[in-house]
């Protein structure tokens, strides 16, 4: 099995790609776990709902089609799609493409940062359907 390190990440919110801006992407992938014990029996579960969420912390940008203007607008909305590929280039077996679609953006916080350092923001995307490809 090959080990990767993540050094060009193709990431795409809404129809802007931005992966020249982000530093740092985390994709969580989870279904709910849903009792489903009867009597006379150990705890049993199933499978509910999705329960996905996505990080990423962008270097922050406020000129004409970069991070500021495509985010700001996306507070407090479901966000169409986020496409992140784990390496920039052809979607394969061994690179696939995740598609989390309908997220919800509750929060940004447009300037973050100290003296001297990079102004940044981390946008937390929950909820959504995550689909994964291959081709």
């Amino acid at each position: 099995m090959a080990v990767q390190v993540l050094t060009n990440a193709s990431i795409t919110v809404g129809s802007t790609d931005l992966s020249s801006y982000a530093n740092s992407v985390s994709l969580h992938y989870e279904v709910d776990q849903v009792e489903a014990t009867a009597f006379g029996g150990n705890h049993s579960f199933i499978g509910g709902l999705q329960n996905n969420s996505c990080e990423i912390t962008f270097n922050q940008d406020y000129a004409a089609t970069k991070v500021e203007v495509t985010i700001f607008p996306l507070v407090g909305t479901q966000v169409s799609s986020i496409v992140i590929i784990p390496v920039n280039g052809a979607v394969s077996a061994t690179n696939p493409r995740y598609t989390l679609s309908n997220a919800y953006l509750a929060a940004h916080t447009p300037v973050a940062g100290k003296v001297g350092e990079l102004v940044t923001t981390t946008l937390t995307f929950t909820g959504g359907t995550l689909a994964k490809a291959t081709v």
